[in-house]
């Protein structure tokens, strides 16, 4: 399953960076966030987060790790919990005045979930619908 979004706002793109690659943000911006707390690292490669999330009215918990950072460009993570692999992607373009983000999360079911994944499309594309209000409201207030 794949959700991907783009948000346009009128902000400089190295504040724009600088606000998503703190991944711990996510609870300002994706409104199925309930919170994100940095477990290790700097907020570079390596870095891991613990990631809690209401989804289809359950709470769950994700291990995100950052794989790539290229500041202002390009931010990809790695979530993982007994029944999802995600992989999270932010890749960044504009200037001094104004930035686009394209965010894409990747979804892949372990197990059992994997049969049943087809039957929450509807409420994977309202989690991305979401996610781009969030964001481009959050990123607006910047």
């Amino acid at each position: 399953m794949k959700i991907q979004r783009t948000v346009t706002v009128d902000k400089p793109l190295s504040t724009v960076f600088a606000y998503l690659s703190d991944f711990t943000t996510t609870t300002e911006w994706d409104p199925g966030t309930v919170r994100t707390v940095r477990q290790s690292g700097d907020g570079g490669v390596g870095t891991s987060y613990h990631n809690t999330t209401k989804f289809a009215g359950r709470e769950t918990e994700l291990v995100y790790v950052v794989e790539e950072l290229v500041p202002d460009r390009r931010f990809a993570l790695r979530g993982e919990n007994k029944t999802l692999v995600a992989h999270d992607t932010l890749e960044f373009s504009g200037d001094g005045s104004r930035s686009t983000v394209t965010y894409t999360a990747d979804f892949e079911f372990k197990g059992l979930t994997r049969f049943v994944a087809p039957l929450l499309a509807p409420a994977f594309t309202k989690l991305g619908n979401d996610a781009e209000r969030g964001m481009r409201e959050a990123l607006s207030r910047l």
